[in-house]
């Protein structure tokens, strides 16, 4: 039995598990376009990266998806991080990132990268809150690797702001 504390996020936590994808699993595309506009652009990071799914217990659900990729022997950058619709707004994406955090510590890595669309204040705000610091700009990033404009919060994108945090 939980301890009485235990609020009922934090017992649906202790029951998922993330487990990394095989090249012979299904991609989550589902799950991955929550978090990037077009399956094209997550095909030109999806096959040289890791992916991990989390999933409730015995892997009824998917709950998550996130995408590490390897900068460096030191440096890593998250490609992609996105928590299904029916689950967001509990504080999992928050929990997820702890986790993210400690996977990518154990695996010798020193620090970790994500960007977001520079019109992205939800995203920019959930990565501060969670450790990053802004340490970059990639000009014209939504211009120049997507086809066809992009717009959030009324904005069109264009460029990827970078976030890092040390590990």
């Amino acid at each position: 039995m939980p301890p009485a504390d235990m609020s009922p996020i934090s017992e649906f936590i202790q029951r998922c598990e993330i487990r990394k994808l095989t090249q012979t699993d299904v991609l989550p595309f589902d799950l991955l376009l929550l978090a990037d506009e077009t399956r094209a652009a997550i095909e030109k990071y999806i096959y040289v990266s890791d992916t991990y799914v989390v999933y409730t217990a015995g892997e009824k659900q998917k709950v998550a998806v996130f995408v590490l990729h390897r900068l460096s022997d030191n440096e890593i950058e998250l490609k992609n991080i996105a928590v299904a619709e029916k689950y967001q707004g509990n504080g999992i994406g928050s929990w997820l990132m702890r986790a993210i955090k400690l996977l990518a510590r154990a695996a010798g890595y020193r620090y970790l990268w994500v960007g977001t669309a520079d019109a992205g204040y939800r995203q920019q705000r959930f990565y501060l809150r969670n450790g990053f610091e802004q340490s970059g700009v990639r000009k014209n990033f939504f211009i120049e690797n997507y086809a066809t404009p992009i717009y959030e919060n009324g904005t069109q994108l264009r460029d990827m702001i970078l976030f890092k945090t040390s590990l």
